[in-house]
This record gives C-alpha cells, structure tokens and sequence, in this order.
C-alpha cells in the first residue's frame, strides 16, 4: 500500500478566544494549511473534520465541518465530521491518511478546531464528564474515590475541575507507589515544558517556570499542581495530505512521509500488567513503520499532565516500566537531549483544546522534520512520533492514535 504523504500544515494560536468563533479558528488554520501545500480550496477532493466539544460549548452539532469548508468556499466533497474525545483530530488525520494511502483521494483534508473556554465554568467541564461511560458514572466516581487520598483541597472531579485530572492523578500516586517516583519528577515535566512551549509562538503559556516554581503552585489534585495540568483554551491546527503521485506532480520538496498512523480502542485484561492502549497502538505503529524506539528523534504526546507524559515514556518504549522519570532526571528529552519531547510545550504550555490537539501535534512534527522550528529545532530530525489519546473506560483510554512521520529527501 503506498504512504501519504504530509504537503501542508497549519495552526492558530492556542488560547482563551471568546470573541472568534469555529469558522474564524478553522477557517485561520485551513487557510494556512492549503497555502503552506500550494494549494487551492478547490483541490480538496475530501474532508476530515474533528471537533469535540461545539454542541456543549456553542451549540453547534452534527455538520460543524459543513458549515466551516462552505465559509471558505469549499462544498460538494465529502465531508466527514470526527469525534473521538482528546483522540478527534488525530483519528480524522489517520482516517485521512488512510484513504489517500488506498487510494481513494489525491488530496485530503484533516483538521481539528474547538471552542473548549466558556464563563460557565461548569459546561467546560461538563465537556470531559461526556468523555467517560455516562450510564457507569456513579460505579466509576465510586472506584476513584477509593484511589484517592484524604484531600482537603476542593470538590471532586467533574465539579470543580475536569474528571480526569482525578484520574490522572490516581495514575500517577500509583506510579509513585509502585517505581519511587516523586513530585520533583513531574514538575521536572512541567518546566522542561515550559521551556519549550517559551520558544513556540503558538504556546498558550510562553513564561519559563521552574521546578521549585512548579511544586509551589496551588495543589489540583494531589500530586499534581496546576503546571501539571494541561490548561483550557480554544484553537484550529489543520493537514493536507497527498498521495505520491500529487506530491510528484506538485514537485513537493519538503513532503513529510506518513510511514505509519494506527488507531486502537482501550480495553479491559485481567490485570495491571496487561498491555496498554499506548503500548498495544504504539507497538503497531512501529512494527508497521519498520522502525524502533531507539530509531526515534523527537516525539509529540498526551501529556494533559505532567504524570501522563512520564508514563507515556514507558508505554511508548522510550524508557523500560518504571524507568520513565530516569529520562527526565538525564534531560534526556529536553532539546539537546537524546529524544526530545514536547518541543511544542506539550498540552502542559501549548494548551489543549481537545479537539485541534492531534492536529496540532503533526503540526509541530512537519515543523521539526522541515527544519522550520525555529529555536525549538531539533537538530538532524528524521523519524518523529505522535501520540495522542482520549477519553476513559474501565481502566484504560478510549481511543488513542499513534503516528510515524518520517523526513523525505
């Protein structure tokens, strides 16, 4: 089967917007995307479209990828609307792909945009209660309390903050129980981050923080205190793919190959040990790619909190079970280091509105491959990695997307 192949990409800044609208944030990033491409709006034969959180927050459902390609006069392709929790613009990228590589289509558009800050507080978060089994809600809150701690620090999850930093945050005292890791090591996260997201002209938050910086701030949910935690906003990051023959005739010389994008759905084993979602997609992905974790340059994942992305070092192999937080004492990915991560700033300082994440990782990938970073460059990048998932069943990820991306020429 041939590879698509990555012609053009584009990104708003992430933010708090309240006076732009879906059709003003997509509409920026679309733009962007077919101009980086050389392209017209006419040459999309077919679009992938992933918005998550538009019937709550704004009250659009259903055709939100109409009613944005026909404000920049696109109409009569097909127009496919994803959503897939945290997971939605990385899965219409992979369903994209996937039709150019069978070759249905020469040129597909994939792009995620969303409006996740609201002054109702509560129907933001209501966005993220959505994302979990709602008819299992009493049982599943029931099964998380008894993973926390005593905690004076506020409400539960889902009333004051999102569900799953209570999650996440179980996740990570588990962690810590079971490997010795500590809070140093996950605010070691949220700096690094913090310093990478200070060079990305799209980062929500650009200020550097430090470790003891990060520690001090207010407590979320023990462990994590707000710099672990991935902040709200709002923003569109858009893809055109190509197949080769476009690409060929185009005479494209900076392309970025997709060597592999695997989608998988989280599911219950019998245990702990049982393989992950992240470890399950992202074994396939690389098995699919021919490539190894060793071969890897730099990577883009979830890293809603600071926890998640030391976990994701294991499940993604980068580092052995348990040996995640070794990496970040090493700076081992931190630019200049052997496997830089989240040079974007992650989720933690890029923002993470739920549905142009996925998006925006292949954004700051195609970056980095074309030598366009800026300060954020990862020198001599060939191979990069994005992982990106979403939502919460039983005891794993609903949906998760892992991407190999390769530099061509």
């Amino acid at each position: 089967m041939a590879h698509a192949l990555i012609a053009g990409v584009g990104m708003t800044d992430f933010g708090k917007f309240p006076d732009r609208g879906l059709k003003s944030l997509a509409g920026e990033a679309v733009v962007g995307a077919l101009a980086d491409a050389g392209l017209r709006p006419g040459d999309v034969e077919a679009a992938y479209m992933g918005n998550a959180a538009a019937p709550l927050i704004t009250g659009q459902a259903m055709i939100a990828g109409q009613v944005i390609l026909r404000s920049l006069g696109i109409g009569r392709i097909p127009v496919v609307n994803v959503e897939n929790a945290c997971a939605t613009s990385a899965t219409a990228f992979q369903q994209a792909e996937r039709m150019i590589a069978c070759g249905q289509y020469d040129v597909v558009l994939a792009a995620g945009f969303e409006k996740l800050f609201h002054k109702d507080k509560s129907r933001t978060f209501a966005v993220f209660m959505g994302a979990i089994d709602v008819e299992g809600i009493p049982q599943f809150l029931a099964s998380l309390a008894k993973a926390e701690k005593p905690k004076s620090e506020g409400e539960s999850g889902g009333d004051k903050r999102s569900v799953f930093m209570d999650i996440y945050a179980a996740a990570a005292r588990r962690h810590m129980e079971r490997y010795g890791t500590t809070a140093r090591h996950f605010a070691m996260v949220s700096a690094k981050n913090a310093y990478h997201g200070s060079l990305n002209p799209h980062a929500q938050y650009r200020d550097v923080l430090s470790v003891d910086e990060v520690l001090a701030a207010p407590i979320v949910a023990p462990p994590l205190t707000l710099p672990m935690c991935a902040p709200i906003g709002d923003g569109a990051a858009a893809v055109v793919l190509v197949s080769e023959r476009k690409a060929r005739a185009l005479g494209l010389k900076d392309a970025v190959r997709v060597r592999s994008s695997f989608l998988a759905s989280g599911w219950d084993g019998s245990g702990v040990e049982d393989e992950s979602v992240v470890e399950y997609a992202s074994r396939k992905a690389y098995e699919a790619a021919a490539i190894d974790p060793k071969d890897i340059n730099v990577v883009e994942l979830h890293d809603a909190t600071a926890p998640a992305e030391i976990l994701c070092y294991e499940s993604m192999g980068l580092a052995k079970k348990g040996e995640g937080a070794r990496l970040i004492e090493a700076g081992e990915t931190r630019l200049g280091g052997r496997v830089p991560v989240n040079t974007s700033g992650g989720l933690l300082r890029k923002g993470h509105p739920v549905g142009a994440t996925g998006a925006a990782q292949i954004y700051e990938l195609c970056e980095q491959l074309r030598g366009r970073a800026g300060a954020r460059q990862v020198q001599g990048a060939r191979i990069a990695v994005a992982e990106n998932g979403g939502g919460f069943i039983g005891s794993d990820a609903a949906a998760t997307v892992v991407t190999v991306l390769e530099k061509t020429g």
